[in-house]
């Protein structure tokens, strides 16, 4: 796979030691889609658990905790059932500054292309699997809301989401990355599109924003990318840059004039890259993508 220009530190695919396998071991099988956050001395992990359209497709969200980022315990688990969902995808989970635990869940509204997020809170990560879940970004009619990544810092909450247009079933692949910010981590204030596709270029059909880093008042991160919908769900990642404004917000993102990174294995999805900083300088970086069998498992590798 060609690696980009970023100073992101990027998946090299042979140094790569699988964290979880996928629950079975065909296309559409998946354990991936993951959020890391370093806790106190422990690594945490969110991800998801799918199986192929017809056999339940995304059945759960885990939090699991780790003492060295590659061996997880399971912590916390919740299922679609527990939201009258469809499916689930990609969780988002925060550790908030006084201590509390959130789980931001995308989940699918059975019968539909709309996706909603809902929140669990709890005192601790064990709490989660119990929490009763409020939905904090709803989308509607015209759009499905999922994936979201979040970041606070003095200036409040920061969220980059995935919207997907509904005025047509079989365009409901398309997305933009949209950027909404918050007081609480709650209740948000849409501010607008940080990323879309480029025509003509290998993210020409959509984005999706999966980890960001702030730097001052730079702002980098990793997005998947595809360039038809033959392409939905083996994404590639890319990377691309912003800038904070006055007012503390992030503008729009440009991205990486580079070529995407990808699986080896046809057909080469890596996506759902999720960054975390280890004590010491150290940095980790999780990524679900595709192995041979057509499945997908749980990467991690350490820089």
């Amino acid at each position: 796979m060609t690696a980009g220009i970023s100073t992101l530190p990027l998946p090299r695919w042979d140094d790569a030691t699988v964290v979880v396998e996928p629950p079975g071991d065909e296309p559409g099988a998946w354990a991936g889609a993951p959020s890391s956050i370093v806790a106190g001395r422990h690594i945490y992990l969110a991800y998801r658990l799918r199986l192929p359209i017809g056999e339940g497709r995304g059945i759960a969200n885990v939090v699991a905790r780790s003492d060295d980022g590659v061996s997880f315990t399971p912590v916390a688990e919740v299922t679609k059932e527990q939201f009258g969902a469809e499916s689930l995808e990609r969780p988002a989970l925060v550790h908030t500054p006084d201590g509390r635990w959130r789980l931001y869940v995308s989940a699918a509204t059975p019968g539909t292309k709309h996706w909603r997020v809902e929140l669990l809170e709890a005192a601790d990560v064990a709490g989660l699997a119990t929490a009763t879940p409020r939905t904090v970004l709803a989308g509607d009619e015209t759009a499905g809301v999922k994936d979201p990544v979040l970041h606070h810092d003095e200036f409040g909450w920061h969220l980059w989401a995935s919207v997907h247009p509904l005025e047509s079933w079989d365009d409901a692949d398309r997305m933009t990355t949209e950027y909404a910010t918050s007081p609480d981590g709650v209740h948000w204030t849409w501010r607008g599109t940080a990323l879309a596709g480029r025509p003509g270029e290998w993210d020409a059909r959509g984005v999706r924003v999966s980890s960001v880093r702030v730097d001052g008042d730079e702002i980098t991160v990793a997005y998947d990318g595809r360039a038809t919908a033959g392409e939905n769900w083996e994404e590639r990642t890319g990377v691309a840059r912003g800038k904070r404004l006055a007012d503390g917000s992030f503008g729009e993102l440009v991205a990486e004039d580079a070529e995407p990174l990808g699986s080896p294995h046809a057909p080469n999805g890596l996506r759902y890259l999720s960054l975390v900083a280890l004590p010491g300088g150290r940095q980790r970086v999780y990524y679900e993508a595709t192995r041979a069998d057509g499945a997908h498992d749980l990467r991690t590798e350490l820089f």
